[in-house]
Protein backbone atom coordinates (compact mmCIF):
# COMPACT_ATOMS: atom_id res chain seq x y z
CA UNK A 1 0.00 0.00 0.00
CA UNK A 2 2.84 2.36 0.96
CA UNK A 3 4.70 1.50 -2.24
CA UNK A 4 1.64 2.27 -4.37
CA UNK A 5 1.25 5.60 -2.57
CA UNK A 6 4.89 6.54 -3.34
CA UNK A 7 4.44 5.56 -6.98
CA UNK A 8 1.26 7.65 -7.19
CA UNK A 9 3.08 10.66 -5.71
CA UNK A 10 5.93 10.32 -8.21
CA UNK A 11 3.46 10.03 -11.08
CA UNK A 12 1.62 13.11 -9.82
CA UNK A 13 4.90 15.12 -9.60
CA UNK A 14 5.85 13.93 -13.10
CA UNK A 15 2.60 15.14 -14.70
CA UNK A 16 2.62 18.43 -12.75
CA UNK A 17 6.17 19.08 -13.93
CA UNK A 18 5.16 18.48 -17.55
CA UNK A 19 2.20 20.87 -17.10
CA UNK A 20 4.45 23.58 -15.63
CA UNK A 21 6.93 23.21 -18.50
CA UNK A 22 4.11 23.45 -21.08
CA UNK A 23 2.74 26.59 -19.39
CA UNK A 24 6.21 28.18 -19.39
CA UNK A 25 6.69 27.36 -23.08
CA UNK A 26 3.26 28.79 -23.90
CA UNK A 27 3.97 32.03 -22.02
CA UNK A 28 7.36 32.35 -23.72
CA UNK A 29 5.76 31.97 -27.15
CA UNK A 30 2.88 34.26 -26.16
CA UNK A 31 5.37 37.00 -25.24
CA UNK A 32 7.82 36.28 -28.03
CA UNK A 33 8.00 39.92 -29.16
CA UNK A 34 8.90 41.12 -25.68
CA UNK A 35 11.45 38.33 -25.29
CA UNK A 36 12.96 39.23 -28.67
CA UNK A 37 13.28 42.87 -27.59
CA UNK A 38 14.87 41.80 -24.31
CA UNK A 39 17.38 39.59 -26.12
CA UNK A 40 18.14 42.41 -28.58
CA UNK A 41 18.73 44.87 -25.71
CA UNK A 42 20.88 42.33 -23.91
CA UNK A 43 23.11 41.83 -26.95
CA UNK A 44 23.31 45.59 -27.54
CA UNK A 45 24.70 45.91 -23.98
CA UNK A 46 27.18 43.12 -24.69
CA UNK A 47 28.15 44.60 -28.09
CA UNK A 48 31.33 46.39 -26.85
CA UNK A 49 32.57 43.19 -25.21
CA UNK A 50 31.81 41.13 -28.34
CA UNK A 51 33.65 43.73 -30.42
CA UNK A 52 36.55 43.56 -27.96
CA UNK A 53 36.74 39.78 -28.39
CA UNK A 54 36.74 40.23 -32.18
CA UNK A 55 39.55 42.82 -31.98
CA UNK A 56 41.55 40.47 -29.75
CA UNK A 57 41.02 37.65 -32.26
CA UNK A 58 42.31 39.79 -35.12
CA UNK A 59 45.34 41.09 -33.21
CA UNK A 60 46.23 37.81 -31.48
CA UNK A 61 48.54 36.55 -34.24
CA UNK A 62 50.69 39.71 -34.58
CA UNK A 63 50.84 40.06 -30.76
CA UNK A 64 51.95 36.46 -30.39
CA UNK A 65 54.66 36.83 -33.06
CA UNK A 66 56.02 40.05 -31.53
CA UNK A 67 55.95 38.44 -28.08
CA UNK A 68 57.96 35.43 -29.28
CA UNK A 69 60.47 37.79 -30.91
CA UNK A 70 60.88 39.77 -27.66
CA UNK A 71 61.24 36.60 -25.56
CA UNK A 72 64.36 35.70 -27.56
CA UNK A 73 66.08 38.98 -26.61
CA UNK A 74 68.89 38.90 -24.03
CA UNK A 75 67.55 41.87 -22.08
CA UNK A 76 65.86 40.47 -18.94
CA UNK A 77 63.44 43.40 -18.59
CA UNK A 78 62.19 42.96 -22.17
CA UNK A 79 61.84 39.20 -21.73
CA UNK A 80 59.93 39.64 -18.47
CA UNK A 81 57.51 42.16 -19.98
CA UNK A 82 57.35 40.61 -23.45
CA UNK A 83 53.57 40.24 -23.49
CA UNK A 84 52.73 43.76 -22.36
CA UNK A 85 55.37 45.24 -24.66
CA UNK A 86 54.12 43.25 -27.64
CA UNK A 87 50.52 44.40 -27.05
CA UNK A 88 51.68 48.02 -26.75
CA UNK A 89 53.74 47.82 -29.96
CA UNK A 90 50.92 46.20 -31.97
CA UNK A 91 48.31 48.70 -30.76
CA UNK A 92 50.59 51.66 -31.53
CA UNK A 93 51.19 50.30 -35.05
CA UNK A 94 47.47 49.68 -35.59
CA UNK A 95 46.60 53.15 -34.28
CA UNK A 96 49.25 54.71 -36.57
CA UNK A 97 47.86 52.73 -39.51
CA UNK A 98 44.30 53.90 -38.74
CA UNK A 99 45.45 57.53 -38.42
CA UNK A 100 47.33 57.27 -41.73
CA UNK A 101 44.29 55.69 -43.37
CA UNK A 102 41.98 58.40 -41.97
CA UNK A 103 44.23 61.30 -42.99
CA UNK A 104 45.66 60.06 -46.29
CA UNK A 105 43.24 57.55 -47.79
CA UNK A 106 39.79 58.52 -46.48
CA UNK A 107 39.92 62.14 -47.80
CA UNK A 108 41.03 60.86 -51.22
CA UNK A 109 38.23 58.29 -51.28
CA UNK A 110 35.66 60.87 -50.08
CA UNK A 111 36.82 63.34 -52.73
CA UNK A 112 36.60 60.63 -55.40
CA UNK A 113 33.07 59.66 -54.32
CA UNK A 114 31.94 63.29 -54.30
CA UNK A 115 33.48 63.96 -57.70
CA UNK A 116 32.00 60.77 -59.15
CA UNK A 117 28.49 61.61 -57.90
CA UNK A 118 28.65 65.20 -59.15
CA UNK A 119 29.94 64.21 -62.59
CA UNK A 120 28.12 60.92 -63.15
CA UNK A 121 25.65 62.55 -65.56
CA UNK A 122 28.41 64.05 -67.70
CA UNK A 123 30.22 60.68 -67.74
CA UNK A 124 26.99 59.02 -68.83
CA UNK A 125 26.43 61.61 -71.59
CA UNK A 126 29.97 61.04 -72.86
CA UNK A 127 29.44 57.28 -73.04
CA UNK A 128 26.09 57.74 -74.82
CA UNK A 129 27.58 60.18 -77.34
CA UNK A 130 30.35 57.67 -78.11
CA UNK A 131 27.72 54.94 -78.55
CA UNK A 132 24.63 56.48 -80.21
CA UNK A 133 22.79 53.15 -80.30
CA UNK A 134 22.72 53.10 -76.50
CA UNK A 135 21.22 56.57 -76.18
CA UNK A 136 18.36 56.76 -73.70
CA UNK A 137 18.71 60.47 -72.92
CA UNK A 138 14.96 61.28 -73.13
CA UNK A 139 14.18 58.61 -70.56
CA UNK A 140 16.93 59.90 -68.25
CA UNK A 141 15.75 63.51 -68.57
CA UNK A 142 12.05 62.82 -68.06
CA UNK A 143 12.17 60.07 -65.45
CA UNK A 144 15.34 60.69 -63.44
CA UNK A 145 16.75 64.21 -63.81
CA UNK A 146 13.49 66.18 -63.72
CA UNK A 147 12.16 64.50 -60.53
CA UNK A 148 15.51 65.10 -58.81
CA UNK A 149 15.53 68.81 -59.81
CA UNK A 150 11.93 69.20 -58.64
CA UNK A 151 12.74 67.54 -55.33
CA UNK A 152 15.69 69.89 -54.71
CA UNK A 153 13.56 72.94 -55.52
CA UNK A 154 10.77 71.81 -53.18
CA UNK A 155 12.98 71.17 -50.15
CA UNK A 156 11.57 72.93 -47.08
CA UNK A 157 14.64 73.91 -45.07
CA UNK A 158 12.54 75.35 -42.23
CA UNK A 159 11.16 71.88 -41.49
CA UNK A 160 14.70 70.76 -40.68
CA UNK A 161 14.79 72.94 -37.55
CA UNK A 162 11.55 72.13 -35.76
CA UNK A 163 11.59 70.93 -32.13
CA UNK A 164 11.03 67.35 -33.21
CA UNK A 165 13.97 67.54 -35.59
CA UNK A 166 16.17 69.11 -32.90
CA UNK A 167 15.28 66.21 -30.57
CA UNK A 168 16.28 63.78 -33.34
CA UNK A 169 19.60 65.60 -33.79
CA UNK A 170 20.27 65.45 -30.04
CA UNK A 171 19.38 61.76 -30.02
CA UNK A 172 21.78 61.15 -32.91
CA UNK A 173 24.50 63.07 -31.06
CA UNK A 174 23.95 60.95 -27.95
CA UNK A 175 24.08 57.85 -30.12
CA UNK A 176 27.41 59.03 -31.52
CA UNK A 177 28.74 59.58 -28.00
CA UNK A 178 27.58 56.10 -26.97
CA UNK A 179 29.28 54.69 -30.06
CA UNK A 180 32.58 56.36 -29.13
CA UNK A 181 32.27 55.05 -25.55
CA UNK A 182 31.52 51.53 -26.86
CA UNK A 183 34.60 51.65 -29.08
CA UNK A 184 36.72 52.71 -26.09
CA UNK A 185 35.28 49.87 -23.97
CA UNK A 186 35.91 47.39 -26.82
CA UNK A 187 39.57 48.45 -27.08
CA UNK A 188 40.12 48.18 -23.31
CA UNK A 189 38.36 44.80 -23.30
CA UNK A 190 40.55 43.53 -26.16
CA UNK A 191 43.72 44.64 -24.32
CA UNK A 192 42.69 42.73 -21.18
CA UNK A 193 41.82 39.63 -23.23
CA UNK A 194 45.20 39.66 -24.98
CA UNK A 195 47.09 40.32 -21.73
CA UNK A 196 45.26 37.60 -19.77
CA UNK A 197 44.64 35.10 -22.56
CA UNK A 198 46.59 32.33 -20.82
CA UNK A 199 44.55 32.74 -17.63
CA UNK A 200 41.27 32.88 -19.60
CA UNK A 201 42.06 29.70 -21.53
CA UNK A 202 43.17 27.93 -18.33
CA UNK A 203 39.88 28.87 -16.62
CA UNK A 204 37.81 27.63 -19.57
CA UNK A 205 39.73 24.34 -19.52
CA UNK A 206 39.18 23.90 -15.77
CA UNK A 207 35.49 24.81 -16.04
CA UNK A 208 34.94 22.42 -18.97
CA UNK A 209 36.74 19.60 -17.17
CA UNK A 210 34.66 20.16 -14.03
CA UNK A 211 31.30 20.21 -15.86
CA UNK A 212 31.79 17.73 -18.71
CA UNK A 213 32.46 14.03 -18.88
CA UNK A 214 35.99 12.95 -19.75
CA UNK A 215 34.96 12.21 -23.34
CA UNK A 216 33.05 15.49 -23.60
CA UNK A 217 36.03 17.40 -22.19
CA UNK A 218 38.39 15.88 -24.76
CA UNK A 219 36.00 16.87 -27.53
CA UNK A 220 35.58 20.38 -26.14
CA UNK A 221 39.35 20.85 -25.92
CA UNK A 222 39.89 19.51 -29.42
CA UNK A 223 37.24 21.67 -31.09
CA UNK A 224 38.12 24.72 -29.01
CA UNK A 225 41.73 24.54 -30.21
CA UNK A 226 40.71 23.81 -33.80
CA UNK A 227 38.12 26.60 -33.77
CA UNK A 228 40.64 29.09 -32.41
CA UNK A 229 43.17 28.04 -35.03
CA UNK A 230 40.62 28.40 -37.84
CA UNK A 231 39.35 31.82 -36.70
CA UNK A 232 42.79 33.23 -35.83
CA UNK A 233 44.22 32.22 -39.18
CA UNK A 234 41.20 33.27 -41.22
CA UNK A 235 40.43 36.67 -39.65
CA UNK A 236 44.01 37.95 -39.47
CA UNK A 237 45.03 36.58 -42.87
CA UNK A 238 41.94 37.81 -44.70
CA UNK A 239 42.33 41.33 -43.32
CA UNK A 240 46.01 41.39 -44.35
CA UNK A 241 45.20 39.91 -47.75
CA UNK A 242 42.48 42.54 -48.31
CA UNK A 243 44.99 45.33 -47.62
CA UNK A 244 47.54 43.74 -50.00
CA UNK A 245 44.94 43.39 -52.79
CA UNK A 246 43.79 46.99 -52.26
CA UNK A 247 47.38 48.24 -52.57
CA UNK A 248 48.39 46.28 -55.68
CA UNK A 249 45.13 46.97 -57.54
CA UNK A 250 45.29 50.69 -56.69
CA UNK A 251 48.89 50.87 -57.93
CA UNK A 252 48.04 48.94 -61.12
CA UNK A 253 45.04 51.16 -61.86
CA UNK A 254 47.09 54.31 -61.23
CA UNK A 255 49.71 53.11 -63.72
CA UNK A 256 46.95 52.48 -66.29
CA UNK A 257 45.55 55.98 -65.74
CA UNK A 258 42.21 54.75 -64.37
CA UNK A 259 40.29 57.55 -62.67
CA UNK A 260 39.43 57.03 -58.99
CA UNK A 261 42.09 54.29 -58.80
CA UNK A 262 42.44 54.48 -54.99
CA UNK A 263 38.66 54.35 -54.50
CA UNK A 264 38.25 51.38 -56.85
CA UNK A 265 41.33 49.57 -55.52
CA UNK A 266 40.08 49.93 -51.95
CA UNK A 267 36.62 48.71 -53.00
CA UNK A 268 38.10 45.62 -54.69
CA UNK A 269 40.47 44.92 -51.79
CA UNK A 270 37.85 44.97 -49.08
CA UNK A 271 35.14 43.27 -51.14
CA UNK A 272 37.74 40.52 -51.58
CA UNK A 273 37.25 39.70 -47.86
CA UNK A 274 33.97 38.01 -48.80
CA UNK A 275 34.81 34.72 -50.56
CA UNK A 276 33.81 34.34 -54.23
CA UNK A 277 30.88 36.79 -54.32
CA UNK A 278 32.85 39.74 -52.94
CA UNK A 279 35.52 39.62 -55.64
CA UNK A 280 32.89 39.43 -58.41
CA UNK A 281 30.94 42.33 -56.92
CA UNK A 282 34.01 44.54 -56.47
CA UNK A 283 35.36 43.98 -59.98
CA UNK A 284 31.92 44.47 -61.56
CA UNK A 285 31.42 47.84 -59.85
CA UNK A 286 34.95 48.92 -60.79
CA UNK A 287 34.36 48.00 -64.46
CA UNK A 288 31.05 49.92 -64.58
CA UNK A 289 32.65 53.06 -63.08
CA UNK A 290 35.63 52.78 -65.43
CA UNK A 291 33.29 52.50 -68.42
CA UNK A 292 31.72 55.81 -67.37
CA UNK A 293 35.01 57.58 -66.65
CA UNK A 294 37.40 56.06 -69.21
CA UNK A 295 35.42 54.24 -71.84
CA UNK A 296 34.95 50.62 -72.86
CA UNK A 297 38.56 49.97 -73.91
CA UNK A 298 40.09 51.14 -70.63
CA UNK A 299 37.45 49.21 -68.64
CA UNK A 300 38.23 46.02 -70.57
CA UNK A 301 41.98 46.35 -70.00
CA UNK A 302 41.45 47.21 -66.34
CA UNK A 303 39.13 44.22 -65.85
CA UNK A 304 41.67 41.82 -67.39
CA UNK A 305 44.53 43.20 -65.29
CA UNK A 306 42.52 43.06 -62.05
CA UNK A 307 41.34 39.50 -62.72
CA UNK A 308 44.97 38.44 -63.38
CA UNK A 309 46.04 40.14 -60.12
CA UNK A 310 43.27 38.36 -58.22
CA UNK A 311 44.39 35.01 -59.63
CA UNK A 312 47.96 35.76 -58.55
CA UNK A 313 46.63 36.64 -55.10
CA UNK A 314 44.53 33.46 -54.88
CA UNK A 315 47.38 31.16 -55.96
CA UNK A 316 50.52 32.88 -54.61
CA UNK A 317 49.92 35.66 -52.07
CA UNK A 318 46.94 34.34 -50.10
CA UNK A 319 48.35 30.81 -49.48
CA UNK A 320 51.58 32.35 -48.15
CA UNK A 321 49.66 34.65 -45.82
CA UNK A 322 47.28 31.99 -44.53
CA UNK A 323 49.96 29.24 -44.41
CA UNK A 324 47.23 26.72 -45.24
CA UNK A 325 43.85 27.35 -46.77
CA UNK A 326 40.53 26.32 -45.24
CA UNK A 327 39.96 22.79 -46.46
CA UNK A 328 36.37 23.25 -47.55
CA UNK A 329 34.90 22.79 -51.01
CA UNK A 330 34.03 25.96 -52.96
CA UNK A 331 30.39 24.83 -53.16
CA UNK A 332 30.10 24.68 -49.36
CA UNK A 333 31.79 28.08 -49.01
CA UNK A 334 29.35 29.63 -51.50
CA UNK A 335 26.44 28.05 -49.61
CA UNK A 336 27.85 29.33 -46.31
CA UNK A 337 28.32 32.87 -47.66
CA UNK A 338 24.76 32.90 -49.05
CA UNK A 339 23.22 31.74 -45.76
CA UNK A 340 25.42 34.03 -43.67
CA UNK A 341 24.57 37.04 -45.83
CA UNK A 342 20.84 36.27 -45.77
CA UNK A 343 20.63 36.12 -41.96
CA UNK A 344 23.51 38.28 -40.71
CA UNK A 345 24.37 40.70 -43.53
CA UNK A 346 27.94 41.57 -44.56
CA UNK A 347 29.42 40.38 -41.26
CA UNK A 348 27.69 37.02 -41.74
CA UNK A 349 29.17 36.72 -45.24
CA UNK A 350 32.63 37.47 -43.85
CA UNK A 351 32.43 34.99 -40.94
CA UNK A 352 30.52 32.27 -42.81
CA UNK A 353 33.64 30.51 -44.11
CA UNK A 354 35.36 29.85 -40.73
CA UNK A 355 32.05 28.99 -39.00
CA UNK A 356 31.09 26.41 -41.63
CA UNK A 357 34.67 25.09 -41.66
CA UNK A 358 34.43 24.34 -37.94
CA UNK A 359 30.97 22.78 -38.42
CA UNK A 360 32.39 20.61 -41.20
CA UNK A 361 35.23 19.43 -38.91
CA UNK A 362 32.71 18.45 -36.20
CA UNK A 363 30.39 16.69 -38.68
CA UNK A 364 33.31 14.82 -40.30
CA UNK A 365 34.49 13.59 -36.90
CA UNK A 366 30.95 12.49 -35.99
CA UNK A 367 30.50 10.60 -39.31
CA UNK A 368 33.93 8.93 -39.07
CA UNK A 369 33.33 7.90 -35.45
CA UNK A 370 29.91 6.39 -36.23
CA UNK A 371 31.26 4.56 -39.27
CA UNK A 372 34.16 3.13 -37.19
CA UNK A 373 31.65 1.90 -34.59
CA UNK A 374 29.51 0.26 -37.27
CA UNK A 375 32.58 -1.34 -38.90
CA UNK A 376 33.68 -2.67 -35.51
CA UNK A 377 30.23 -4.11 -34.78
CA UNK A 378 30.08 -5.62 -38.25
CA UNK A 379 33.48 -7.25 -37.73
CA UNK A 380 32.39 -8.66 -34.35
CA UNK A 381 29.17 -10.04 -35.86
CA UNK A 382 31.15 -11.83 -38.55
CA UNK A 383 33.41 -13.38 -35.95
CA UNK A 384 30.45 -14.54 -33.83
CA UNK A 385 28.53 -16.06 -36.77
CA UNK A 386 28.77 -19.86 -36.69
CA UNK A 387 30.46 -21.47 -39.64
CA UNK A 388 28.01 -23.10 -42.08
Amino acid sequence: MKKEKVMGTKRWIYWVSIGVVLIIIYKLLDNFTGIGEWIGNFFSVLAPFIEGILIAYILYTPCKKVEKFLEKRKNKFIKKHARGTSITIVYILVFALIVWFMTAIIPTIASSVSDLISNVQSYYNAVVSDSPDLSITPFIQDNILKPVVDWIQNIDFESWFTMDKIREYLSSAMGLIRGVVNIFIAIICSVYILAQRTRIVRFLNRFARATLTEKGYRRFKKYFEQGNNIFFRYLSSQMLDGIVVALITSIAMSLMGVKYSILLGTLIGFSNLIPYFGAIFGVAIAIIITILTGGWQQALIMGIVVIVLQQLDANLINPRITSSSLKVSPLLIMFAVTVGGAYFGVLGMFLAAPVFTLIKVIVDDFVNERNREKDRKSALNKIEEPEQ
